[in-house]
């Protein structure tokens, strides 16, 4: 176990796998990254969720995109699209439509409000990005972009 985790969980004994400890440390990671993150979004109201959906939204532009899909883009998955659809359509983020000749089928759409909001956040969120990784070297991103690819393989 390396010795780093080991000293920050406070753990004495030795996990039952390799695998285990590089789960936890993914885990520990991942929460130490998403922290400063959610402390910006918290400024202006948004959830790391709400926020990646605003992102699909812009990414998608004017047509937008039915909620299935937008919850097939989602980063971390939320199983209750339609909820965090309606919070920022309450906030006047997105706004939603039925398709005519489906109604079925739902289109949401980013808002102006929810661009200026994204527009807001980019520069924060860009240096926050930044400054938490860069005391890694460009061969060591990618080859760690490369290594968490591999770990979500099946």
């Amino acid at each position: 176990m390396s010795p780093k985790l080991k000293d920050e969980i406070k753990q004495g004994k030795p996990f039952e796998s390799l695998e285990a400890e590089v789960f936890l440390n993914l885990v520990r990671t991942a929460d130490a990254l998403s922290r400063g993150g959610e402390e910006i979004l918290k400024l202006v109201g948004l959830s790391p969720n709400q926020y990646n959906v605003l992102r699909i939204l812009r990414g998608a532009g004017e047509q937008g995109l039915c909620c299935r899909e937008v919850a097939e883009r989602m980063v971390t998955r939320d199983p209750d699209i339609t909820r965090l659809v309606d919070r920022l359509e309450r906030r006047s983020l997105l706004t939603r439509s039925r398709d005519s000749k489906d109604r079925r089928i739902i289109t949401v759409r980013i808002t102006p409000d929810g661009l200026k909001t994204l527009k807001d956040l980019d520069g924060p969120m860009e240096e926050y990005n930044r400054n938490r990784l860069s005391h890694m070297d460009k061969a060591d991103l990618r080859k760690l972009s490369e290594l968490l690819e591999a770990a979500r393989e099946p």
